[in-house]
């Protein structure tokens, strides 16, 4: 979420390749589906949102436009008002609006579970329904917790769900520093189209040697992280979970007259298993 990745080829990507030495045993495979696998079922941690309030000692809200737009040139200012992000009917509800607030256009909301609820390795899975339009940009998403120390990409970034605009296909993506200090991105989209008026549930399998992408228990991409290869250290420390909307930035581009505003991204729960 941090740098926008163009995965709309299905690609694979990376933005130092010239740096990998051993390219073929690290390369990503893509799957036309398959059963999860893992023997990630005890579930140790989740948030159902049955309640009527965020659970703060879940949860933190991140407020502002960050830096540079969070990074990628948003064109949102991220609110904890309730216009913004509420829990009602089961759900975790985040609301993009367009109004003028903060001196931007257009409001949203972001929360994570930074130094409240890290996690390395396990399944870790939401079910979520995701608005489409132009300049839209749900995601479900893991940093490396110890960024606020090491700063990104050192953190490492795990990409569990991005969409953007109004494909028919959701993302999933790792960016890290690669063993010669480089920023280095991986990742594809679904082989499949989805339909995006209905809840998917989106997740990862992560484990001392791979990160497997799913949606509806259908894997769709893997990567080796297995003995750090290609400096993927950063994917076997704690990492914490992101959900927002964002709008606008650098890989959907603006939103225009046909955008559908308030647009809603709607989360039933977020669950991780070890």
């Amino acid at each position: 979420m941090y740098v926008c990745a163009d995965l709309n080829q299905g690609a694979v990507l990376y933005a130092n390749r010239s740096s990998i030495d051993t390219w073929e045993t690290f390369r990503i495979s893509q799957f036309g589906g398959s059963a999860p696998s893992s023997g990630y079922t005890r579930l140790v941690w989740s948030d159902e949102f049955n309640g009527t309030s965020l659970d703060t000692s879940n949860w933190t809200y991140e407020i502002g436009t960050g830096s540079n737009g969070w990074g990628n040139n948003e064109l949102q200012y991220y609110t904890s008002r309730p216009e913004n992000i509420r829990v009602s009917g089961g759900n975790l509800i985040i609301t993009a609006r367009r109004e003028s607030y903060g001196g931007m256009n257009y409001t949203s909301a972001r929360i994570k579970t930074q130094d409240k609820r890290t996690f390395t390795y396990g399944r870790v899975e939401a079910r979520i329904k995701i608005p489409t339009g132009k300049g839209l940009w749900p995601a479900f998403w893991m940093l490396g917790n110890n960024i606020s120390q090491v700063s990104w990409p050192y953190c490492g970034e795990i990409d569990i769900m991005e969409h953007v605009n109004n494909e028919g296909v959701t993302h999933g993506t790792i960016h890290w520093s690669d063993h010669n200090g480089n920023y280095a991105y991986y990742g594809g989209p679904t082989p499949w189209n989805l339909d995006f008026s209905q809840y998917h549930v989106y997740a990862i399998e992560w484990s001392p040697t791979s990160i497997k992408w799913f949606v509806d228990g259908n894997q769709f991409w893997e990567a080796n992280i297995a003995n750090s290869i290609n400096g993927t250290d950063e994917f076997h420390k704690p990492f914490f979970i992101l959900l927002n909307l964002a709008v606008g930035g650098n890989w959907p581009g603006s939103p225009d007259g046909s955008t559908p505003f308030p647009a809603e991204m709607l989360v039933d729960y977020v669950r991780v298993y070890q």
